[in-house]
């Protein structure tokens, strides 16, 4: 393959706060040429209870600020390896929206939810979303992760694609051992009228075999399919796919041609650079084998060419570094992180690099009705740990906030939640994780229910690492008791006295008015009895 002459740079990052919620699996979403993450790792907390993040980047540094929803959005919980992509609308506030499918949620629950989220107001200080929720019925897709959705036009009308992903086994084939296994979805075209929220499902014979973690570019009526993993055969095959889809007034036509040139890959990012050039960045050529080459890919009506391009001058943590994962920002520019080292304070911080496909001098051009996706990049669970960016279509390059007094989120704003939260390690028992824990108690939503031991100036604990029954721990909060962790009810007891036992009271008698009688046992005068009673 003939090599691209463009030269792709790498910049450092060199300050990130909180990027301990940046972790695989995030999505970027770009609105009016400003970039806001997705995805993070764990619940929201108060601070930024949306999970939604402006990507605020300045002077080589990059910061997290909070957006918010409005009061007739819906719930969107955070969500990682969804599928995602841009979705226009005809008037004008809706002229930017996105659409997202699946994903994980921080209890590793799959969500087979659609939402669509849209940006209703926007100031220097704060951008205010909606999301909306989509009911869907007919062929419903499964809830899946590591999938694309695009969007296709004919005909003046469009429709929504959803291809590919992993699932977790049905329950009926679920082992204590195997619980969260996971397995190829079927390959089967979804497609959803979100008008109406229809969805037809359909068998193609070109596709065998399940894929996830593929790169999708769509152009006008035509969706094009790269790369994936077989999880089933635990390959990458080559694959290149061509779904065309005709949108006439009756049903609507699918077809599947299979084209030659592919490329072997799997979790690749995807960035637009022009009106029909796209570059592919990054990805796994096996497991734990990372694709260092990068390809530049033409697409025309009806045609597309990848060619092979020069590949930035990666830095040595990139090239030693096992797994790599990112996200799209947009106009030819993609967010690469890679793990910390062990040498560094925060455990699970990462590294972060802004690579750019394209000069930044060249002229905007005008996106026409075309998308492109990936699905968030593997996991580590399963056999690659790189996770794919979804499903982007950007603009513009990362803008940020001019004014310097906006609100930054700051874990240091919180109740240090690994002390005095409901992280916390509460005894020496404790295996409440905050990535791993699902509810144990029916009264439980996304945080484990606690108990105050009255030991000393007292301390919360949690109800499971107690094991308090479901009954008793209603019982405890409810009474007025005090309670003893399992760690301290000994010492308790020890403390305890014998209840003071207060002597009885005596009440004083009354005095009795004595009445005289005289039991007469023999014969007496009747004199005698007269003087004695007179």
């Amino acid at each position: 393959m003939s090599q691209s002459p463009d030269i792709m740079s790498l910049q450092i990052i060199s300050t990130v706060n909180n990027s301990s919620l940046i972790q695989p699996g995030f999505s970027l979403l770009n609105f009016d040429e400003q970039v806001f993450f997705f995805g993070q790792k764990g619940w929201p907390k108060r601070s930024c209870p949306t999970g939604v993040f402006l990507l605020d980047l300045k002077k080589n540094e990059m910061k997290l600020k909070p957006a918010f929803f409005s009061k007739e959005s819906c719930y969107l919980p955070p969500l990682r390896y969804p599928a995602t992509c841009i979705l226009e609308g005809n008037e004008e506030s809706e002229k930017c929206q996105y659409i997202i499918h699946g994903g994980k949620t921080p209890n590793n629950d799959l969500s087979s939810k659609i939402y669509v989220m849209s940006i209703v107001s926007k100031s220097s200080k704060k951008c205010t979303f909606k999301c909306t929720e989509k009911e869907l019925v007919g062929d419903v897709p499964e809830a899946r992760y590591g999938h694309t959705v695009n969007v296709v036009r004919s005909r003046g009308k469009s429709m929504t694609v959803i291809f590919g992903g992993r699932s977790y086994v049905p329950f009926g084939q679920r082992t204590t051992e195997k619980w969260n296994s996971v397995v190829d979805c079927m390959p089967h075209v979804f497609l959803v009228d979100l008008g109406f929220g229809c969805c037809t499902s359909y068998v193609l014979p070109e596709l065998q075999d399940g894929l996830s973690f593929h790169v999708s570019i769509t152009r006008n009526d035509t969706i094009y399919i790269l790369g994936g993993h077989s999880l089933e055969n635990n390959i990458r095959p080559p694959n290149l796919y061509r779904l065309k889809i005709d949108l006439p007034l009756g049903s609507p036509a699918v077809s599947c041609t299979i084209l030659p040139g592919g490329i072997s890959v799997s979790s690749a990012i995807v960035t637009q650079t022009s009106n029909k050039e796209f570059v592919i960045v990054g990805g796994y050529m096996a497991d734990n084998q990372k694709r260092m080459v990068c390809n530049t890919v033409t697409v025309e009506d009806s045609k597309i060419e990848i060619e092979e391009r020069e590949a930035p001058d990666w830095t040595p943590d990139i090239k030693h570094c096992k797994i790599w994962f990112g996200s799209n920002m947009g106009n030819g520019a993609v967010l690469l992180g890679i793990p910390g080292d062990n040498r560094q304070l925060i455990s699970d911080a990462n590294y972060f690099y802004i690579l750019r496909c394209k000069a930044e001098c060249e002229e905007e051009e005008e996106q026409v009705a075309q998308t492109f996706s990936q699905t968030s990049t593997e996991d580590p669970g399963d056999s690659t740990p790189f996770e794919d960016s979804e499903e982007f279509c950007f603009s513009t390059e990362a803008n940020r906030f001019d004014d310097d007094d906006i609100d930054t989120y700051n874990e240091d704003d919180e109740d240090d939640e690994s002390e005095t939260g409901y992280w916390i390690n509460c005894s020496a028992k404790c295996d409440i994780d905050i990535n791993t824990w699902v509810p144990f108690y029916s009264t439980e939503l996304n945080k484990p229910a606690m108990i105050l031991c009255s030991n000393g100036d007292g301390h919360w604990v949690h109800a499971q690492c107690m094991d308090l029954s479901e009954d008793m721990l209603l019982h405890l909060s409810e009474a007025n008791i005090k309670y003893f962790c399992n760690e301290h009810v000994d010492f308790a007891k020890g403390l305890q006295t014998p209840k003071k036992v207060l002597p009885l009271k005596k009440q004083p008698m009354k005095p009795l008015r004595r009445k005289t009688t005289m039991r007469i046992t023999a014969p007496v005068k009747k004199s005698f009895l007269r003087r004695l009673f007179e």
